[in-house]
């Protein structure tokens, strides 16, 4: 009789077993798990901050820009190395100087752009424009010796179509180029927005300031490494 109890009891137990998951899906019925539970707090109850979903595509778009350079930078290096002579005959010598001076210019843009960051935390619109508009200088000023360089290149025969030398130049840093006009492009809006904004500087604002100021900071640490490798191998 003991016998016969225990198994109805079991049997019952697996039909409401099988209820619940009807009721709930394949997850644990409730009461296995806190239906109060919030995945936003964290064990206290306190709110933890979300990762955007603007944050994310900003690091998945410098992840694919760091894989393109280094692509670039690998291609450079193979054709470099496996040249007899670099630069060869006839080509003119890269302005190592001027660059130099270009590439003080581009890395203090990116001391002013992290001077910027620290200024998020007081909120003052005024304050963080006026940073914003210097760096955005800088990034323009950067441009314009890049162009008068080019200008002096192409008059000195050095062409995108000179060979390998002259297309391993123009593509790598004209790429690089192009991402600092990019760059100065989004950090105009990013400045404008704030400027003629008319709502506090909440943080959909700090946010912007902090997403352009990581694309600053790649197109400004990548230079370096290519000014050394492509101006002074």
């Amino acid at each position: 009789m003991t016998s016969r109890t225990a198994d109805f009891d079991q049997i019952e137990l697996a039909e409401d077993t099988r209820e619940v998951r009807k009721r709930h899906g394949s997850g644990a019925p409730p009461g296995i798990i806190d239906d109060d539970f919030d995945p936003g707090n964290d064990a206290n109850g306190e709110t933890r901050p979300s990762i955007g979903n603007a944050f994310i595509a900003t690091l998945l778009f410098l992840g694919a820009d760091i894989m393109l350079f280094a692509g670039l930078i690998g291609a450079f290096v193979v054709f470099r190395y496996g040249a007899e002579n670099w630069p060869p005959p006839g080509q003119p010598r890269l302005p190592v100087g001027v660059t130099a001076i270009n590439t003080a210019i581009l890395l203090l843009s990116g001391f002013l752009m992290a001077h910027t960051w620290r200024l998020l935390a007081g909120r003052n619109r005024h304050q963080i424009v006026k940073w914003l508009l210097a760096v955005l200088a800088l990034g323009v000023a950067f441009l314009m010796v890049q162009g008068y360089e080019w200008l002096r290149l192409l008059d000195f025969g050095l062409k995108l179509s000179s060979g390998v030398f002259g297309a391993t130049f123009y593509t790598l840093i004209g790429c690089h180029a192009l991402h600092v006009i990019g760059a100065v492009i989004w950090l105009s809006a990013v400045s404008l927005r704030i400027r003629l904004s008319s709502h506090a500087f909440d943080e959909r604002r700090i946010e912007s300031v902090k997403l352009i100021g990581m694309y600053w900071f790649l197109v400004v640490a990548l230079w370096p490494i290519l000014y050394g490798l492509v101006y002074w191998s």
